[in-house]
């Protein structure tokens, strides 16, 4: 029998876990209406139903389904995927990918397909409790090495719940021996702007005992950028900022977050990269804790780690487009073909047929999304480079 520990109402589930969990699932009728909503086939339901009864720990979920699935995404909505930067990992140790966060799903399942493809370990990844709406996604999660995230809780309950996490990240990162991933601030950028948020950092800060360059070394902190030649929701996230300006009180429904999740699978992505950048180093620790309060620190970290998103960050001939339809100017001319802008224009009509097409204001916000990582590179990277 497990032992009850202080993380387990947020933690992945344990091998042992895992069959028990499998035949929890087999009985939810919600989980069955969506086997067959998603698979047509009734053969194909029982071949599924079969295959999960006989998964006995997380790796064989992940072979068996995850795997083959994310596989398929790839084949069927991308133009493939790079990765690059793994010199800078060692694969017997364990880190904290901090990342910049374009889709609900994709971001971290992509990047465990490749760690998987590369003989890496999988990454534990954070997710938030808004998008567990079903309790067959709260397990599913949990089987596939996702730790709960609490999100829309009283002030006071999230204090206690902050330094859960924080504890938990820190446990798992310098005595478990596992990778994890978070998002660099809570919720995907709508606008192409990747900001870190000092609050994510200063919820990670909040299990140290030690002092700030030695608490946040032992964290092994890599900053990660993840680039979409197509923006897996982009016309969805027009839409959701297009609502917050007619109304600032707009809050998405969970309907919302499902609908995303589901284009950000099926949607097309074109070419996509992962690119790690190198572990935060205890000089750049000692450098960036040199004056200052805690604030101080934490928002010089924060902007260390953009710098180094941004720099990673792959910026494709939409981008370049983007940028140069959105400043009316022929800055990066030089960076794309004829055929390339007249596909990306194409592009932008197709997708903005679902939001509203004749709204200019429409047009700006998707132009300024794909314009927007220019923008950030170089405001940030190259002003540091000269």
């Amino acid at each position: 029998m497990l032992e009850s520990n202080e993380f387990d109402e947020i933690r992945p589930y344990n091998d042992e876990e895992v069959p028990e969990i499998m035949n929890k699932l087999l009985v939810d009728p919600v989980f069955a209406r969506v086997l067959k909503n998603v698979f047509a086939d009734d053969a194909k339901i029982q071949v599924i139903r079969d295959t999960m009864l006989q998964i006995q720990n997380v790796e064989a979920f992940q072979r068996a389904f995850m795997i083959p699935f994310l596989e398929n995404i790839i084949n069927t909505s991308t133009k493939g995927i790079t990765i690059a930067g793994l010199e800078h990992l060692e694969k017997d140790r364990s880190y904290l990918f901090i990342s910049n966060h374009r889709d609900i799903v994709l971001d971290s399942a992509l990047l465990n397909e490749e760690m998987y493809k590369y003989g890496y370990n999988s990454t534990e990844i954070a997710m938030g409790s808004n998008l567990l709406v079903y309790q067959w996604i709260e397990d599913l999660s949990r089987v596939n090495r996702s730790f709960i995230v609490k999100r829309n809780i009283p002030v006071r309950q999230m204090l206690k719940s902050s330094h859960l996490l924080s504890s938990y990240i820190r446990h798992t990162v310098t005595n478990n021996g596992n990778s994890i991933w978070i998002a660099q601030r809570e919720g995907r950028s709508k606008d192409g702007l990747d900001l870190t948020s000092p609050a994510v950092l200063k919820m990670l800060n909040m299990a140290n005992t030690r002092k700030f360059v030695r608490g946040f070394q032992e964290l092994n902190i890599v900053p990660m950028a993840i680039s979409y030649e197509i923006e897996p929701c982009g016309n969805e996230k027009v839409a959701e900022l297009l609502k917050r300006q007619s109304d600032p009180g707009f809050q998405k429904t969970e309907k919302d977050d499902l609908l995303s999740m589901a284009s950000g699978l099926k949607n097309q992505k074109g070419r996509i990269q992962i690119q790690f950048g190198a572990p935060i180093s205890r000089n750049a620790l000692k450098n960036l804790s040199k004056e200052g309060n805690i604030n101080d620190r934490l928002k010089r970290l924060a902007e260390y780690i953009d710098y180094h998103i941004y720099n990673n960050y792959k910026l494709f001939p939409n981008n370049y487009i983007g940028y140069d339809l959105y400043y009316n100017c022929n800055k990066y001319i030089d960076h794309y073909t004829i055929e390339e802008q007249r596909s990306f224009i194409e592009l932008t009509h197709q997708r903005l047929k679902l939001v509203n097409e004749d709204r200019e204001d429409a047009m700006q916000l998707w132009l300024k999304m794909y314009a927007t990582p220019v923008y950030s590179y170089e405001n940030c990277c190259q002003k540091c480079q000269e």
